[in-house]
């Protein structure tokens, strides 16, 4: 006899107080009630239910283990709820957190395309350039670029970006351009704002060296497509994403100011939390961007 069905049987006579009254939540006969719990009782070699002709109530045995029994039971309920939501299609609100560059630039363009596939699922986009807590701030996903912290979030790789040092041909002409990285001290830079270590620059030299430029610019600011704008006025050198100014670049309104140097490449990843089973609407979108992103790269942009 299945070990589940009589223990249900046995926790919903006592949650019930009685077997009549078991009988019908359960929708079988009393003397099958009864029989499943005379069952398990033999199966223990323990009394579990004190029967008189008036109540049914449980031993002191049988209040221990009706305790473990029910968390079994709810845990099996939650288990087979899964597999019908893991089955189910994708719907319920998705909360995506994003920077404001890439989300503007590359996420947003393709939300139409996504909704229109998933009509179930409804999205809300936080772009900001700050680093979420995604359990503890309520959000389901989020996209993340670069070298990712350690942690227990689950992460999917869905492209890459090279970064390089960038300023118009305006600026050259007036400053000059750098031929060594001790020549940035030099010359006015552009930095993001949020960076946690500051107006500080990790580049990577000819020799494979990895070095730190400290240098203080022009302007700071928190956004990078701001970075780009005051790149292409001349303010001064940027160090951004690929993703961000390949068509500036295209349109010979930027150079690579430093083309000698190695490029540097960073990964583009979603990240969600973590588990054994990822939601449908989680699961659909990081497969929708996958496909997405597929002919996506520093060799596009």
């Amino acid at each position: 006899m299945d070990r589940l069905t009589e223990m249900e049987a046995f926790a919903t006579v006592v949650d019930q107080g009685g077997f009549t009254d078991a009988a019908k939540k359960l929708g079988i006969s009393k003397s099958a009630v009864s029989k499943h719990v005379s069952s398990l009782e033999a199966r223990l070699g323990a009394r579990l239910l004190n029967r008189t002709t008036r109540r049914v109530s449980p031993t002191e045995i049988g209040l221990a283990y009706y305790d473990r029994a029910r968390r079994v039971l709810n845990d099996a309920g939650e288990a087979d709820a899964l597999v019908t939501s893991m089955q189910s299609a994708p719907s319920g609100l998705l909360r995506i957190s994003v920077a404001t560059d890439f989300g503007v630039n590359h996420l947003s363009p393709m939300l139409g395309e996504f909704l229109s596939e998933f009509p179930d699922i409804t999205v809300n986009m936080v772009l900001n350039n700050r680093y979420v807590e995604l359990i503890s701030e309520g959000f389901d996903m989020a996209i993340r670029i670069g070298d990712l912290e350690d942690s227990t979030l689950r992460a999917r790789k869905l492209t890459e970006t090279t970064k390089r040092m960038i300023a118009a041909p305006s600026y050259f002409e007036r400053f000059g351009r750098p031929a060594r990285i001790d020549d940035l001290n030099e010359h006015k830079l552009l930095h993001y704002s949020n960076q946690s270590s500051g107006n500080v620059w990790k580049v990577t030299a000819p020799s494979g060296e990895k070095r730190q430029v400290r240098t203080a610019g022009w302007l700071s600011v928190n956004d990078g497509q701001s970075l780009l704008n005051a790149c292409v006025a001349g303010l001064g050198i940027a160090y951004l994403p690929s993703y961000l100014y390949h068509d500036a670049m295209r349109k010979g309104l930027v150079e690579d100011a430093m083309p000698d140097l190695p490029v540097e490449t960073q990964g583009i990843y979603a990240v969600y939390p973590p588990g054994r089973f990822t939601q449908p609407k989680v699961r659909a979108f990081i497969d929708f961007l996958a496909h997405a992103f597929a002919d996506k790269g520093p060799q596009v942009w």
